[in-house]
């Protein structure tokens, strides 16, 4: 293998390629978003934090939403 991106999925519209496939909380930490306040869902479906350690799979729509603070 020559090292190329292997695992291709979408955030928030966004493609992004991994040589090797991240748990959801390591994908989260990379895109730089806090630990608390973030809801996840993957293929519109709600994927709870309980799942976090799984790793994303080829092809994951993955929507991120954060909390924001104001009125």
């Amino acid at each position: 293998m020559n090292g190329a991106p292997t695992v291709g999925v979408t955030v928030n519209g966004e493609e992004r390629w991994f040589a090797q496939a991240p748990t959801m909380a390591e994908l989260l930490s990379e895109l730089g978003l806090p630990d608390r306040g973030v809801a996840v869902a993957v293929d519109g479906a709600v994927f709870p934090r309980g799942r976090w350690s799984e790793r994303v799979e080829k092809g994951w729509q993955i929507e991120v939403l954060t909390a924001v603070q104001g009125g």
